[in-house]
């Protein structure tokens, strides 16, 4: 078995690879191609959880993310992961490789993907609400799509929000409000319980993404998703329960939004209107996962990298 360290993960990702990886990914899961059951969860008291992520893609194989979210950790990243994959075949192990950096890269890749599928040719100015790993990530991504010909990064921190801004090269905004309104894509990336992007801010045409998760609150308007017109990565998974879901869809009709795998092979219709609200909610599909591991295993087998280990032999 391959075991490939965060840093090997980090090398081996190629980020625009992994943006047309993950809409044949989403497509698959569509067609229904893909075996993708919920995601499960055990909670540690009330620091954090331990969610299980297990998946099989026909293009990607068969694998299992196990990730963990405590939210008020300071010293290290709020999401780490491993994830684990298997022969499709026979059910061997095949690799065992560092997680978190996987995690971070494909929820913005995924997010990056929607934003060039949904909004307006004519956007150029992109505002990023957070300032932790997310967001980072989603600068990194986004530039990945177009040019932008403004970059505003927001948060609840004005100090951490110029220091992202420093270190990327754009525009610090004074408020959350300052950086979404007039801005063509928004990209929220916090874990605010309460909302950073709200209807009245969000200019007509607009495209807003948010990949925040933080039950039973939000980081988006509940105005501004009953307003818009929203896609998900998949109905079966952003309308399940908790921990699965995404608590702001409650109560709309899952058949009135489109899954991004819809967008991708054309089934279902993208932007019909420039003045139309366009929302991406994401909650993270294990696809995704397995997207972006087959791309790192596929480059160290390549490259031959990583640390080849023996499971058999051991025993109890």
């Amino acid at each position: 078995m391959l075991v490939l360290s965060r840093a090997d993960v980090e090398e081996l990702l190629d980020l625009d690879e992994l943006l047309g990886a993950l809409a044949h990914a989403h497509e698959e899961l569509s067609a229904g191609a893909a075996s993708m059951p919920a995601r499960i969860a055990a909670l540690a008291g009330d620091a954090g959880l331990l969610g299980a992520m297990p998946g099989y893609l026909p293009s990607a194989g068969l694998g299992c993310k196990l990730v963990t979210l405590f939210p008020h950790n300071a010293d290290r990243p709020t999401h780490q992961a491993a994830i684990m994959l298997f022969d499709p075949e026979n059910g061997t192990p095949l690799a065992l490789m560092d997680g978190t950096h996987i995690t971070a890269t494909r929820t913005a890749a995924a997010a990056a993907l929607a934003a060039r599928l949904l909004a307006r040719e004519d956007a150029c100015v992109l505002a990023i609400l957070g300032t932790g790993v997310q967001a980072r990530s989603h600068a990194r991504a986004f530039a990945r799509i177009r040019d932008w010909s403004e970059i505003r990064v927001a948060g609840r921190d004005a100090a951490k929000a110029r220091s992202l801004a420093d270190e990327l090269g754009v525009t610090a905004a004074g408020s959350f409000e300052e950086a979404v309104r007039g801005a063509d894509v928004v990209a929220a990336t916090t874990h605010s319980a309460e909302p950073v992007v709200r209807l009245d801010w969000v200019a007509p045409g607009a495209h807003v993404s948010s990949v925040g998760y933080n039950a039973p609150g939000s980081e988006l308007d509940p105005e501004l998703v009953g307003a818009a017109t929203v896609f998900v990565e998949a109905r079966s998974s952003s309308f399940a329960p908790p921990p699965g879901g995404a608590p702001e869809l409650a109560g709309l009709d899952p058949d009135a939004t489109a899954e991004l795998g819809e967008l991708v092979a054309g089934t279902r219709r993208r932007r019909s209107d420039p003045a139309e609200i366009t929302l991406y909610k994401s909650v993270g599909v294990a696809v995704q996962d397995l997207a972006a591991a087959a791309l790192v295993l596929a480059a160290a087998r390549e490259r031959g990298a990583g640390l080849e280990i023996e499971l058999e032999g051991i025993h109890a």
